[in-house]
Formats: C-alpha cells, sequence, structure tokens
C-alpha cells in the first residue's frame, strides 16, 4: 500500500459542488468512519428516474442561522449511525463529490442535525483513507484562507 503525501489539518475548508455548497469548515475525523453534514428539514421528494431521492436544508457556516443552501440528492440508503453520544440514529446516506484542495472525489455522506455541535461537517476516516495524511497539530494546510461564500 502506497502512503499519500499530501498532509491536510486537523480542519478544514471543503466544497460540496453538487449540493451548491461553496465553502463549509469541516473536522477530520479519523475516529469517525462515515462523513457527516449538518441537514434539517429532511424531506423524500419523487424520484427522478429510478433513484429515490431528498431535499435538505443546510446553514453551511457556524453560528449562522440565516444563510440556507437548499439542496437535493439522490438517497444512497438509510443507515443506523452511532452520534457522538453513542447512540445510533437512523439517517438518509448520499453520495456525492466533496472538493479539498486541487482533488475531486465521491464520498457518502450521512444527514443529521449537528447544530449544537462544533463542526457543520465531518470529513470520515473513510473519505481520507488513502489520500491524505492528517497532521492533527494543523489547520487549513490546503485551503489557508476561506475565500467568501
Amino acid at each position: 500500500m502506497t502512503v499519500p503525501q499530501q498532509a491536510i489539518g486537523w480542519r478544514e475548508w471543503l466544497t460540496l459542488p453538487e449540493l451548491g455548497i461553496s465553502q463549509i469548515k469541516a473536522k477530520i475525523d479519523t475516529g469517525a468512519r462515515s462523513s457527516a453534514l449538518h441537514a434539517y428539514d429532511i424531506k423524500e421528494i419523487p424520484p427522478k428516474g429510478d433513484r429515490p431521492r431528498i431535499r435538505f436544508k443546510v446553514h453551511p457556516q457556524q453560528r449562522d442561522t440565516i444563510t440556507v443552501v437548499t439542496a437535493e440528492a439522490d438517497i444512497l440508503d438509510r443507515r443506523d449511525v452511532r452520534n457522538s453520544g453513542g447512540k445510533a440514529e437512523l439517517r438518509y446516506v448520499i453520495l456525492t463529490p466533496v472538493q479539498l484542495g486541487q482533488q475531486q472525489w465521491p464520498i457518502e455522506l450521512t444527514l443529521t442535525n449537528r447544530d449544537v455541535m462544533g463542526f457543520r461537517m465531518l470529513l470520515g476516516r473513510q473519505a481520507v483513507r488513502g489520500r491524505f495524511l492528517v497532521d492533527p497539530g494543523h489547520s487549513y494546510l490546503l485551503n489557508p484562507i476561506p475565500h467568501p461564500p
């Protein structure tokens, strides 16, 4: 197995282009298997083709409940995921591209209300495995200066 050479910090600015989110601060959480996005007002909508779909809202910036992005995606799955308190909750799972620095790749993303959490998004170990080394002593190594949303 080759070890990736590009390092990222314990938090980074990401883009979720297909969801219309130009910047979101994410915690890189190697302790979490899956990635999670803060979402609310989650509703199933009529399918496109044979894939069931979902519509949801996101407050992409911390401490900002005015800025809202409404997004739609195909439902990949519904899974029981343990939250930070250890309690299992049934979450929708979507597949969407994420961009970090110059790399863009598809990730599975669970949708959950993260209003009380420190970050609107967690990027879990499945998403970074084989792509990056995580330097827990630094932040924003790939996108040090956030651009305006």
